[in-house]
């Protein structure tokens, strides 16, 4: 036994290392976001702030509308999660377990638009936008993504594979038709699956700053990642400022994967993704 533990040391202490490294850019944030400006660029860099403050975070609340960010931001994330996840769903069913002509064909074309880079569509899709009024409007932001994603309908698809078979004949015997099996059967089993998909959903929702950059020009709009960006200007700002914000935008992110936890853990051992 002594042995064995022994083994197990290099691979803790490598997994140790990964994790400093991971967590590393976090430490810098929060660091730099309790420094006062006369420690910011001070050399070399010091982790433990000598004199710590607020400040820039009261800062950061008055300079920056975090609620009005908040709640723009809300508006695009909650209907295009729960939109692509209704929309995966239904699609990943399909593919899983119903037999229709060109199943496969259909499945492995949508796989193949995961491989285009979404910068290669920026301009088509906002020619198109801008063409039917959609542009400084949250439509670009929440329509494609309550529409599903090629990701989100294979994550649901290898999930639904797990489910038996068997459950799905019952389901048919008892006079169940599809839509049937789907929503009082299975859809109840995906819980996990869609925690996971949500939990990722809102995370890239939360966290997108190119996108309303692109659609969105006025000012009572702007999310919550473009209102802290707009804190800093062409002479780079306040750091510590910018900081605060990034670790106030961070928090709910935060406790919404604390919440999720285990649900995320199952989701993705059961989709079978690594």
């Amino acid at each position: 036994m002594t042995e064995r533990r022994r083994s197990t040391i290099p691979a803790y202490v490598v997994l140790a290392l990964v994790a400093l490294l991971v967590i590393l850019p976090f430490l810098f944030m929060l660091s730099t976001s309790l420094k006062p400006p006369s420690e910011v660029y001070e050399i070399p860099f010091r982790w433990i702030p000598r004199h710590p403050t607020l400040r820039n975070y009261g800062k950061a609340l008055t300079e920056v509308n975090l609620a009005r960010g908040t709640w723009n931001t809300l508006l695009i994330a909650l209907p295009a999660t729960f939109g692509g996840l209704l929309t995966a769903s239904f699609a990943g069913f399909a593919f899983a377990k119903l037999r229709f002509p060109g199943r496969d064909a259909l499945f492995a074309a949508l796989l193949a638009t995961m491989m285009l880079p979404g910068i290669l569509m920026l301009i088509p899709q906002f020619v198109m936008f801008a063409k039917i009024g959609w542009v400084d409007t949250y439509l670009p932001l929440i329509v494609p993504g309550a529409l599903g994603t090629a990701m989100a309908t294979f994550m649901m698809r290898q999930f639904f594979k797990s489910i038996p078979d068997e459950i799905i004949e019952a389901a048919t015997l008892d006079g169940a038709s599809p839509f049937q099996t789907f929503t009082r059967v299975v859809f109840p089993l995906a819980r996990p699956a869609l925690v996971t998909l949500g939990v990722f959903g809102l995370k890239a929702a939360w966290n997108d700053y190119f996108g309303p950059l692109v659609y969105i020009s006025s000012p009572e709009k702007m999310t919550i990642q473009q209102m802290i960006a707009s804190t800093q200007n062409a002479y780079g700002g306040e750091p510590a400022v910018l900081m605060a914000g990034s670790a106030l935008a961070m928090l709910p992110l935060v406790v919404l994967f604390l919440f999720a936890q285990r649900y995320f853990v199952e989701g993705i051992a059961t989709t079978g993704l690594k």
